[in-house]
């Protein structure tokens, strides 16, 4: 934040500039300068020449040291450290009756500051709130404030303005509190930003330009983007906003990713006569390209220009590598020509991105043009590499392997230099890192085999793989399942010297656990445990789950204790997994002596783990023991999810104890845990189940009424549970209801209200769901388990003058079968 440019007063009838070399001077006393040089210039000498200060002729010195002598001497030394040493000289001088007044406070700390010497100075904090009480000017504090805010070191500025307020060592006013503001704003505490602003407010201070600049630096540094733009608007309407706080607020949309908005506002300044600096123009450009909006930096990047700036080479280089990500080489060709209107000559690092964005071999060519003639091979390497990954990028791997193959035969002459692209510069032989992005790319188009190949022509040529591509080439033949010659690059890697990374062993890890071989991944262990490196959770929970898929939980768990022994704790998701597969094989005892092995081993369970337990317990019918959970969950310090409350719910609605499964209803709510659908669907089943349709029905109208919308499966648990009740009339008129939503039932649901009408003794209304069901395409099969029914009814229909008719009708036209 800019300094207020007016005068403060620091003592009587002294004047302090804010803007003065030495804003922490007394004053300039022109006649004691003068009378006091010489002994500034001896102590200066003598202290040089012996800075422990321990000599007699320094010692002369001590009666006649003034805070004005100290001060002046201060400013003159060469060093901090000199400085420093003297400082605590003159410290030690109170037997001769001298004290440091708050100017040779200032003194110090400017220097130390300007050295940034952060433990130093939070020394001389001390020593100001420790020593023999030192009296401050507000002004004289805020100046400490600020060159302690300027380091970092905001706590100890905060504790110093305390004990200097708290001792009455000093009165602070606003100026005060706008410097211990901007020493807050350093770093982004909007707790003890807001803590001061109210403090200001309860002694009555009125907050101005530079109060408030600090408060919005505090904002944007904490993402509070509502309140920063609240007191930028503020600002706004006082007449307070400058350059300075538009470019900070501009600055942080970039940040925020708000790219247009900090567009925007740099527009608005320059229509209010406001200019950015160069270096916010370059900030903001590299925002905006990281944000991939290169088309608003190169917009901004024109303004620079046309502002008068120069741009740097690296500003080049990041909006070309910003438009040959978004492929717009059209784009960045141009820029390399402003460039040379500007005398900037494209270097590597631009012409590598161009290149490596390029498959067109005469654009290519005319940028190797642009290299010169006497360029070394390793940076030659370096493009040519970057058009084979241009070409690797596009998929051109003929074209990639063939400019390899032109590299290597550099060595010798001949046909290579037939090739266009070669004719422009000379070739050199390819390194490691040209190999590495062929074989990539080659991976990546699924040839193995070629990569592979060109593997073997690489070690022949003498050029020493690296981890990167035995990694890539051990992970494809993982994917591959060629496990035994991903072993075998791994035993090369391992001859030659090459120490494999944890991504060799895990690839080969993951490839044993896909082919669900248990002794094979726990051999592995032992080796990665040899050889320091840990198993990917990833591919251990992946043959857990597929071992207990597939009714393998025992060695699942075997598994999970050879891991244990090998130093390997398993996390939580992989218990679960294990625990899940032994409920599923019913194996219920000791899932949960599993679970109580992994609590003993330090894991805290979390809900997912119990849920499934307590879904496990809830078949084996084992409802006290689930419960018993429920209480262990929150004994935890968890909250029970929807879920865990459902299997509770759901397995005392199949047990007919739809009183507990509504005690648990009201404990939901009272936890916070509204319920859902599944919630709702459940007990409404329940309620039919145990024959209260009407307890049902009330359920149904709470679930509606808290704007949970029923769902097809919900329908349907309705109408066949009030078909079950003999209330066949209420069930189709939901299953019109349901029909209304667009939501088609399953034939079940047509034979529950068939059968629920014929009961009833409603023939009419019965006839009218069997045409529905018939036309629907839901007339069973003879072997049907509803075949009966429907029989029953096609023969009720028939004896019925009602609806005799109308079924011979069907029986002609085939839709139904002819009544036997």
């Amino acid at each position: 934040m800019a300094m207020p440019t007016q005068k403060l007063k620091l003592c009587v009838g002294v004047e302090w500039c804010v803007f003065s070399k030495f804003p922490y001077s007394t004053t300039i006393h022109s006649h004691s300068e003068a009378s006091t040089l010489p002994v500034v210039d001896t102590l200066i000498s003598v202290f040089t020449k012996r800075p422990n200060g321990d000599t007699s002729e320094l010692n002369r010195f001590a009666p006649i040291l003034t805070p004005h002598l100290v001060e002046s001497v201060l400013t003159r030394l060469r060093s901090w450290k000199l400085a420093q040493s003297f400082f605590h000289w003159a410290s030690n001088q109170r037997h001769h009756g001298y004290y440091h007044n708050c100017y040779t406070y200032n003194a110090m700390a400017s220097i130390l500051t300007r050295s940034h010497q952060t433990t130093p100075l939070r020394a001389l904090v001390k020593h100001v709130i420790e020593s023999t009480p030192c009296s401050f000017t507000p002004g004289a504090l805020g100046f400490f404030i600020r060159c302690l805010g300027r380091v970092g070191l905001v706590q100890e500025a905060n504790h110093l303005f305390d004990e200097m307020r708290m001792k009455g060592l000093c009165v602070p006013n606003d100026y005060c509190y706008n410097c211990l503001l901007e020493a807050i704003s350093k770093s982004g505490s909007v707790e003890l930003m807001e803590m001061r602003l109210e403090e200001m407010k309860g002694f009555g201070w009125e907050f101005d330009k530079f109060t408030l600049t600090p408060v919005m630096q505090v904002y944007c540094n904490a993402c509070r983007f509502d309140h920063a733009l609240s007191v930028y608007n503020t600002m706004q309407e006082r007449g307070w906003v400058d350059e300075h706080v538009c470019s900070m607020l501009a600055l942080s949309f970039s940040k925020w990713g708000k790219v247009d908005k900090a567009f925007e506002l740099v527009e608005r300044m320059e229509g209010r006569g406001m200019k950015l600096n160069e270096k916010t123009f370059c900030v903001l450009i590299h925002g905006f390209v990281k944000e991939s909006r290169v088309d608003k930096a190169l917009q901004l990047f024109d303004k620079m220009c046309r502002a008068g700036f120069t741009p740097h080479v690296s500003l080049f280089d990041v909006l070309i590598g910003g438009l040959c990500r978004n492929k717009d080489t059209h784009k960045a060709l141009s820029l390399v020509s402003e460039m040379k209107e500007f005398g900037i000559v494209p270097d590597v690092g631009i012409l590598t991105k161009l290149i490596s964005s390029l498959s067109d071999k005469s654009m290519i060519a005319k940028l190797l043009e642009e290299i010169p003639e006497e360029e070394e091979d390793q940076t030659l390497v370096l493009i040519y590499n970057a058009v084979l990954t241009g070409y690797v990028s596009d998929g051109l791997m003929d074209e990639a392997c063939h400019h390899l193959q032109m590299m290597i035969q550099s060595k010798s002459s001949g046909d290579a230099q037939k090739d266009t692209l070669f004719k422009v510069k000379r070739l050199v032989f390819p390194n490691t890192t040209s190999f590495c992005i062929v074989i990539d790319g080659l991976l990546k188009n699924g040839q193995l085999d070629l990569a592979l190949s060109l593997f073997n022509d690489m070690k022949q040529f003498f050029v020493k793989p690296s981890v990167l591509i035995y990694n890539n080439l051990i992970n494809g033949l993982c994917n591959s399942n060629r496990l035994e010659e991903s072993r075998e690059l791994l035993r090369e890697m391992n001859e030659s010297g090459i120490e494999p990374t944890h991504f060799t062993y895990n690839s080969i890890y993951g490839c044993l656990c896909k082919r669900k071989d248990v002794l094979g991944a726990t051999n592995m262990l032992k080796e990665m445990r040899a050889c320091g490196h840990e198993p990917w959770i990833k591919n251990s929970t992946f043959l857990l789950k597929e071992l207990c898929d597939h009714g393998r939980a025992g060695e699942a768990c075997d598994f999970l204790d050879s891991m244990v022994q090998q130093g390997f704790l398993p996390d939580i998701v992989s218990y679960s997994v294990a625990i899940g597969g032994l409920i599923k094989i019913q194996e219920v005892d000791r899932a949960l002596n599993l679970f109580k092995d992994l609590c003993s081993r330090g894991h805290c369970p979390d809900v997912v783990a119990f849920n499934i337990l307590i879904g496990g317990l809830c078949k084996a019918k084992r409802f006290t023991e689930a419960e018993t959970l429920l209480d262990e969950i929150v004994v935890r310090g968890l909250s029970p999810s929807v879920v865990t409350y459902n299997l509770l719910i759901d397995s005392w609605c199949k047990n007919g104890s739809m009183d507990k499964a509504i005690a648990l209803l009201s404990k939901m709510s009272g936890e916070h845990r509204e319920p859902n659908i599944i919630t709702y669907t459940t007990l409404v089943d329940g309620f039919c189940r145990a024959e209260r349709p009407d307890d049902a029905l009330l359920i149904w109208n709470e679930m509606e009424g808290k704007g949970c919308l029923p769902n097809r499966i919900a329908f349907m648990a309705l109408i066949y549970g009030l078909c079950k009740c003999c209330r066949p009339t209420e069930a189709f008129r939901y299953l019109r209801e349901m029909e209304q939503k667009e939501m088609k039932a399953d034939s079940f649901i047509y034979f529950a209200l068939l059968s629920a009408f014929l009961s009833d003794l409603d023939l009419t209304s019965a006839f009218e769901v069997f045409k529905e069901m018939v036309g629907s395409g839901f007339f069973p099969e003879s072997h049907d388990k509803n075949y009966s029914i429907v029989m029953d009814a096609i023969d009720k229909f028939s004896k019925d003058n009602r609806t005799s008719s109308a079924i011979q009708s069907l029986m002609e036209e085939g839709k139904i079968p002819p009544h036997l």
